[in-house]
C-alpha cells in the first residue's frame, strides 16, 4: 500500500532498510553463510538456476558481475569460456579465491564496482550476472556494460526463479521470497514491484535489444534476460 505522498508506509520503509542491511551482511561479513542460505531458499537448486544463463553466452571472453563465492566462474571454465570475475565485496573475493584455488582454476578476480569497470572498451563477448541486486539497473552500470562489450555482444541476467513443485516447503520458501521483497519485484503494479520494468527499460534506452527467456527445469522455472548490444554508431546517445 502506497501513502498519499507516493511513498510506502513508514513501517514498510523500515522493513526494506532492515532487509538491505541483512543482504549487505550476507554479501560481506556473513559471506561464509551464502552457499548455505542459497541452497536453503532454492531447495538445493541454486547452482542449476545459475547455469540457466550459460546457453545464451557468446564466444570466449566472459565477465561475471558480482561473482560471489566463484562457483559460476568454475562452471564457465568447465564449458570452455575464459571468465573474469568482478565483485565489490572483499569477503566474497576472499571466499572465491579459496574456492578457485581449491579447484585449480585460472579465472581472474578483480575487486571493482560495476559502475566503474577497469577494462578497455569492447573487451568482452558476454557479461553475466546471476540474481543481481539493484546495481544491475544503475545507469552507470548499464553504461559500463555497453562500453566494455564488443559489438554484437550481450549481457545475460539470470533474473528470477520460481519453484513449481508443491508441498509445504515450497510454500514456506515462497513466503520467504515475498516477505523479503524478492517475489513482488516481478509482480503487481506497486512502486516496489516495478524493478524489472525499470531494469528492462534502462537497457533499451542504452541501445540494447532485450528479450526474456524462460528456462524450465525439473521443479522450477528460471527467467533469463538477454540484452544484446545493437550495432548503432557509438557516438549516438
Amino acid at each position: 500500500m502506497i501513502s498519499n505522498q507516493g511513498k510506502p508506509p513508514f513501517a514498510v520503509r523500515v522493513w526494506h532498510l532492515l532487509l538491505r542491511s541483512g543482504f549487505h551482511l550476507l554479501y560481506n561479513e556473513l559471506a561464509w553463510t551464502y552457499d548455505g542460505v542459497s541452497w536453503l531458499v532454492s531447495r538445493g537448486q541454486w547452482r542449476a538456476w545459475q547455469r540457466a544463463g550459460l546457453p545464451f553466452l557468446l564466444s570466449d571472453n566472459v565477465l561475471e558481475l558480482a561473482h560471489g563465492p566463484g562457483h559460476m566462474l568454475l562452471e564457465l571454465e568447465m564449458v570452455g569460456f575464459r571468465p573474469i570475475g568482478v565483485d565489490l565485496s572483499p569477503f566474497m573475493g576472499n571466499l572465491a579465491k579459496k574456492n578457485l584455488r581449491k579447484a585449480g582454476s585460472n579465472a581472474n578476480l578483480v575487486r571493482s564496482r560495476a559502475q566503474a569497470l577497469p577494462f578497455p572498451d569492447k573487451t568482452f563477448d558476454s557479461i553475466l550476472a546471476t540474481f543481481p541486486t539493484e546495481f544491475i539497473v544503475d545507469s552507470e552500470t548499464v553504461s559500463e556494460v555497453r562500453r566494455t562489450l564488443k559489438s554484437g555482444g550481450n549481457v545475460v541476467i539470470v533474473a528470477e526463479a520460481q519453484l513449481t513443485g508443491g508441498g509445504i516447503i515450497r510454500g514456506i520458501i515462497e513466503w520467504l521470497y515475498f516477505v523479503t521483497g524478492q517475489r513482488q519485484v516481478f509482480q503487481g503494479d506497486q512502486d516496489e514491484a516495478k524493478f524489472w520494468l525499470r531494469s528492462r527499460q534502462s537497457y533499451v534506452d542504452a541501445g540494447f535489444d532485450v528479450r526474456l527467456e524462460q528456462v524450465r527445469l525439473e521443479d522450477s522455472i528460471v527467467t533469463v534476460a538477454i540484452a544484446s548490444k545493437s550495432d548503432r554508431p557509438e557516438w549516438l546517445p
